[in-house]
């Protein structure tokens, strides 16, 4: 009997953007020079996890795009690979880019095949600059050969044995799709008098020259594909294709500046808009449970009212009065529980914005904290939905129009790094939420010509400052 896995599909996909919501906040706050273990461990336990559901899926693009992001965290875990800023940037890329697939997967949509290939594309470089350092002069001559192949990392882990697999038979398969090289690595080697002879401790660079494909090099080692670090990446077909990339990067960098930031932030935007609303909802255990207790209230009182209906006496109408009174304060009681699951912490609503003030301060040149306060205020998840838009809209003023350019603040005698401070907070009976910078402030004369451009406010007309600051709210 077949199991229709897609039922499961659901749950999957929630838990994958819960870990990428997981990946993208430790990566946030990673110190790249000296990254902790466990946050490490957190990003990529995250990966694993996606990728361990895709492949049991089915979903194949998915699966391939985070071996290649998994396997890169893996090496950064081992300590092999030390992390430098772009590469973090890189990383947060590969966030989004599985974001993307897995939501074009979940709506059965498509999604920039081509975007995605370029970021694995500089995954599998960040990654294939370790095999350069580990054997110069291997590389420089697989950059200059002329035929094509592949140039492949091979990093067994200690357990490979145990699991009935053996390198040698790999490389005699490998061997019959082109002419193979290989270089064994014996640095981690233990003394013989603490050898396992059931472990592995060599890893190997392997290069195929040939007109072999990916995917059959990849056939190769796909019994092995948990229990190794493998990275692929091809071989130049000439040299004079080596300069016609180079120059493709040049292009692309001589891009006009203004249209790349356009579009970063078009990104931004479309992934906080689809982040803002979903079709499901996480409830604390303790108000479940609360729940329950209340419909075990209902239900007794409700048995207790049934008893009066057989052979009812006048003399039982102040006991009818008391179940009835305990009727409505269970209802009442039973309203205000189920009301409460609606609502979520704001900290759902706040955490997108960490990643939004990295970005857009990294395009504006800007040096910018964010600071949060009040993210365990609740809020209804309707609510909350709603006023996505509107925060990011108010966060983004700060960005750009607000805080000013380090060398302009430090002129003004202020930190060059400026401060967005987000804070939520009950003041009677409703929520307040602030959103407060320390930057140059409204510019009323900017504000009141751009209001007289648009017709907003008549020629000549004159405003005191508080109703010329009333009118950035107008759309």
């Amino acid at each position: 009997m077949s199991i229709d896995l897609s039922q499961f599909h659901d749950v999957f996909f929630e838990e994958s953007f819960e870990g990428l919501e997981i990946m993208e906040t430790e990566l946030l706050n990673l110190d790249y020079k000296n990254p902790g273990e466990e946050e490490i461990n957190k990003i990529f336990r995250a990966a694993h996890s996606i990728k361990g559901g895709s492949g049991s899926f089915g979903f194949n693009d998915v699966t391939n795009f985070t071996h290649v992001l998994e396997t890169l965290l893996d090496e950064v875990r081992a300590d092999k690979h030390q992390l430098t800023q772009e590469e973090v940037n890189l990383l947060l890329t590969s966030v989004d880019c599985l974001r993307e697939m897995l939501s074009a997967v979940k709506d059965d949509a498509s999604y920039d095949e081509a975007h995605v290939g370029e970021i694995q594309k500089q995954l599998e470089q960040a990654l294939g600059s370790e095999a350069i350092s580990q054997d110069e002069d291997v590389t420089v001559k697989d950059r200059n050969a002329a035929p094509t192949g592949w140039q492949i990392s091979f990093i067994p882990h200690l357990n490979l044995y145990e699991t009935g697999n053996d390198p040698l038979r790999m490389f005699r398969e490998l061997g019959e799709l082109g002419e193979l090289t290989t270089v064994v690595n014996i640095d981690n080697l233990p003394p013989f008098d603490k050898y396992n002879v059931e472990e592995c401790y060599l890893s190997w660079q392997l290069t195929l020259k040939g007109e072999a494909t990916e995917e059959q090099v990849r056939e190769v080692f796909d019994w092995v594909e948990d229990e190794c670090d493998l990275n692929i990446t091809p071989i130049a077909e000439e040299k004079a294709e080596q300069n016609n990339q180079v120059t493709e990067e040049i292009i692309k960098e001589a891009e006009p500046a203004k249209e790349r930031r356009n579009d970063e932030r078009r990104k931004t935007e479309r992934r906080s808009a689809a982040s803002s609303e979903s079709s499901s909802i996480r409830v604390n255990i303790d108000k479940i449970d609360a729940l329950i207790n209340m419909v075990g209230e209902l239900v007794i009182t409700q048995s207790m009212l049934g008893q009066f209906g057989e052979d009812f006496d006048v003399k039982n109408i102040e006991k009818l009065n008391d179940g009835l009174k305990q009727l409505e304060r269970n209802t009442r009681e039973l309203q205000e529980n189920v009301m409460q699951i609606r609502m979520l912490p704001i900290s759902f609503s706040f955490n997108r914005f960490p990643r939004l003030v990295h970005d857009l301060s990294s395009k504006l040149n800007k040096k910018i904290e964010l600071k949060l306060s009040g993210e365990s205020t609740e809020l209804d998840k309707t609510v909350m939905e709603k006023i996505g838009d509107p925060l990011v809209h108010l966060v983004r003023n700060s960005l750009d129009h607000g805080i000013e350019m380090p060398e302009d603040r430090v002129a003004a005698g202020k930190p060059e790094t400026g401060t967005i401070h987000l804070n939520a907070y009950h003041e009677g009976g409703n929520i307040v939420i602030e959103i407060e910078d320390d930057g140059a402030g409204l510019n009323t004369e900017k504000i009141l010509n751009k209001a007289r451009e648009r017709g907003i406010v008549k020629e000549g007309e004159e405003l005191p400052d508080n109703k010329i600051n009333e009118l950035i709210f107008h759309a």
